[in-house]
């Protein structure tokens, strides 16, 4: 007596098998999905000065004006010779010299002024925040051309109760925040640089525990 065959029950068997498949092939470590796509840091990027960083601030042929290690406040702002009370927060080192040359051209004739940001802490916009499964969690400094490897390094490394490959990266690409997934364990433990990106100003990097 022939066999009939449910088509209907046949398809079902064949999902079943194939997401028991890509299942068995995520666990392994076979499937990877691809490092998400990231926005890269424009190449003109320039470092915006923000508390707790220390500036020396040198004015050309005028050292009793010029000042060496000046703190930028909480507030943001510095105090220099013949200059008070200004915003240094939000600016970069080129636009905070226009401003002390402005700022100077009653006391001297065409000042010429170099601000150089010698320690760097950045407002958070500025900074690279790392929380959870990291050796020493820490808001770094955003440097330029910064990876995620760069970071974990910094961090040093992943604590050994990290579930690394649960790893996300809270970033704001202009008005909105993306989620974005990340593997540190397979660029830290196995070494698969595919899964090193760029880094970004503000990024959140955030280290999940393991479930054991």
């Amino acid at each position: 007596m022939p066999v009939k065959i449910n088509i209907i029950e046949l398809n079902h068997v064949r999902i079943l098998l194939l997401a028991l498949v890509c299942a068995v092939l995520t666990a392994c470590g076979f499937w990877r999905s691809p490092s998400p796509a990231a926005p890269l840091p424009a190449e003109d990027y320039e470092y915006l000065i923000g508390p707790g960083d220390i500036l020396n601030i040198f004015v050309w042929r005028n050292p009793d004006v010029s000042a060496e290690e000046v703190p930028v406040r909480p507030d943001g702002k510095i105090s220099t010779p013949l200059v008070e009370e200004l915003v240094a927060s939000g600016k970069t080192a080129k636009q905070l010299a226009k401003e002390i040359e402005d700022a100077l051209v009653t006391y001297i004739q065409d000042p010429l002024v170099t601000v150089t940001v010698v320690s760097f802490v950045g407002g958070y916009e500025e900074q690279v925040r790392v929380v959870g499964q990291a050796v020493t969690p820490a808001a770094l400094p955003y440097r330029k051309n910064m990876s995620l490897l760069d970071v974990v390094i910094s961090v040093g490394g992943l604590t050994e109760f990290a579930d690394g490959n649960r790893s996300k990266l809270i970033r704001k690409v202009g008005n909105t925040q993306r989620e974005l997934a990340v593997r540190l364990e397979d660029l830290v433990e196995d070494g698969d640089m595919t899964a090193n990106i760029q880094m970004y100003p503000g990024d959140v990097l955030i280290i999940p525990e393991a479930w054991f």
